[in-house]
């Protein structure tokens, strides 16, 4: 009445072992698909303020300074 169990071996254990469980890639998968919605939804919806611009300006914008002209306490 007692059966015995064969550890299996070959590939088909080294395959099981190498694999993540199930679990996880449902839960990566449901993490790829909730970024991708909010990325659709964040570009569909367009920029959070209408004047709003890039941060790669090369000099100072409207309103802004600069280093040259801030007052270093007298170290000049």
């Amino acid at each position: 009445m007692d059966e015995f169990r064969h550890s299996s071996s070959g590939v088909g254990a080294v395959l099981r072992r190498c694999v993540p469980p199930p679990a996880f890639c449902a839960f990566l998968l449901l993490l790829a698909l909730m970024f991708t919605v909010s990325y659709a939804v964040g570009a569909a919806s367009g920029p959070v303020a209408p004047g709003m611009r890039g941060t790669g300006t090369s000099g100072a914008g409207a309103g802004g300074s600069d280093m040259n002209d801030m007052d270093m306490g007298g170290a000049r």
